[in-house]
């Protein structure tokens, strides 16, 4: 016997001999224990490593230099062995493109480079640091 509407958007509750299952892919679905499901939507999610996304999110000052790379890293992936090269390049943009959208980072960045950066040892910071690099290493 079906219940519910069944129209766009929300499934229909079939219910047969005791067992319930829902028909459709979304909708509500109770059971005799009156547990109900919400509605489930999916959203497609932006790609962080899109181009037009990383220039989108980039401060401007960086768009030039990121197009030069990203022409060479291109040119270099039309070989096979270069595009996996191509795909770390892009990541690498990404992670820059959120770190240049947080205050202060181009102070913080000046101040690495000028070597006056207050700066925590690695493995002060992550406790087990020489152990991951042993085991990374060993998956190579």
């Amino acid at each position: 016997m079906a219940e519910g509407a069944g129209g766009f958007g929300q499934g229909a509750l079939i219910r047969s001999n005791g067992a319930c299952s829902l028909a459709g892919a979304a909708g509500r679905l109770s059971t005799a224990g009156e547990r109900k499901l919400g509605r489930v939507t999916a959203q497609p999610t932006e790609d962080p490593a899109d181009p037009l996304v990383i220039l989108r999110d980039l401060p401007e000052r960086e768009h030039e230099e990121f197009l030069r790379q990203y022409h060479q890293a291109v040119d270099a992936a039309h070989d096979p062995a270069g595009y996996r090269q191509l795909r770390r390049f892009l990541h690498v943009w990404s992670l820059t493109a959120i770190a240049a959208a947080q205050p202060g980072y181009y102070e913080e960045l000046a101040a690495a480079c000028a070597g006056t950066a207050t700066t925590v040892p690695v493995t002060d910071a992550i406790p087990d640091w020489d152990d991951r690099v042993a085991e990374a290493r060993g998956r190579r």
